[in-house]
């Protein structure tokens, strides 16, 4: 049994070493993109802070879902970040499945790059559509009355850099059409969708998808409107830059992805010399009759030896 587990550990720490140095090639590559959709994240977490400043607390607006679903409260209104907390995890997670499952259909670094452009188009549309109109904050928090419903003038740029990360993003007003949290929740769920394997979780993300739109509005996170309309934009958005974006290479078929062109050159180098380079699909059966050969290339050698053979008889 000890010695199961220690062939077992020895191959896992394999996979994994293979795994990280084969990441780390794209890492080197995609580098510029992974830093641009992360420095876009905390512009638009400094942009959400922004329009706390500007936000004036009212009367809260007529909403269909606040009349079907009751409010879950102070007390309860930590049920939804739970389940955005869960989602956002359990995809994380799922991306760096790679290093340690066998079973490998994604590289984690290109994954995110194709995340990261999909939550910054999103973002880009939400910041430019919430700084149009500033509505009264729904929240508990948001209501006139509360100590958090406005914010007194920043005492220097710091202050406003640091963006009081996370009771800031937690406790923000203002920053309402559309849904930040749908953003994310839905942009996981289908890109799940596309490069998941499992069709039970894939229906399951949906399930959640829908459970959290309503625990968004239930928890006066935000008005009906801003999960509608993130329901669609997302949706759309997802669609269309998915198209322009090239697609991920199937691991399925595919042992390791060559980094650059260097790289894939020396390597088809080396199956040159080891008399591999020959493409499997001309790897075929060639018919023989009356001792000859037929194939598409030319098989003259074939032939000559044959009629040799003939005229000695």
């Amino acid at each position: 049994m000890t010695l199961y587990i220690r062939r077992e550990a020895s191959k896992l720490w394999k996979r994994v070493c293979s795994e990280i140095t084969t990441e780390i090639g794209l890492v080197v590559e995609n580098w510029k993109y992974l830093l641009a959709g992360l420095l876009c994240q905390y512009i638009h977490g400094l942009a959400a802070r922004g329009v706390h400043y500007i936000h004036r607390p009212g009367p809260t607006l007529q909403d269909l879902g606040f009349f079907v679903l009751p409010e879950l409260g102070r007390e309860k209104s930590y049920i939804s970040e739970t389940v955005f907390t869960c989602v956002f995890v359990s995809f994380f997670l799922w991306t760096f499945h790679p290093f340690i499952l066998k079973s490998k259909r994604i590289y984690t670094v290109l994954i995110w790059c194709r995340v990261l452009a999909f939550l910054v188009a999103c973002q880009f549309l939400r910041v430019i559509t919430f700084y149009s109109t500033q509505l009264p904050g729904p929240n508990y928090h948001c209501r006139e009355g509360s100590e958090l419903a406005r914010l007194p003038r920043p005492h220097g740029v710091i202050e406003v850099l640091l963006i009081n990360f996370p009771r800031g993003v937690i406790y923000g007003c203002g920053d309402l059409i559309f849904s930040s949290h749908m953003i994310f929740t839905l942009v996981f769920v289908l890109t799940y969708q596309k490069y998941g394997s499992k069709r039970f979780i894939k229906l399951l993300g949906w399930v959640v998808a829908i459970l959290q739109s309503l625990l968004i509005v239930a928890s006066r996170k935000h008005y009906t409107v801003d999960v509608v309309v993130a329901w669609y934009t997302v949706n759309l958005v997802v669609f269309f830059i998915d198209k322009k974006l090239p697609e991920l290479p199937d691991r399925t078929t595919t042992v390791l992805l060559p980094v650059s062109s260097k790289d894939r050159s020396r390597e088809e180098n080396h199956k040159l010399l080891n008399g591999n380079g020959v493409d499997p699909a001309d790897w075929r059966p060639r018919a023989q009759m009356n001792g000859k050969i037929y194939e598409d290339s030319k098989g003259s050698h074939t032939d000559n030896a044959t009629n040799a053979h003939e005229n000695s008889a």
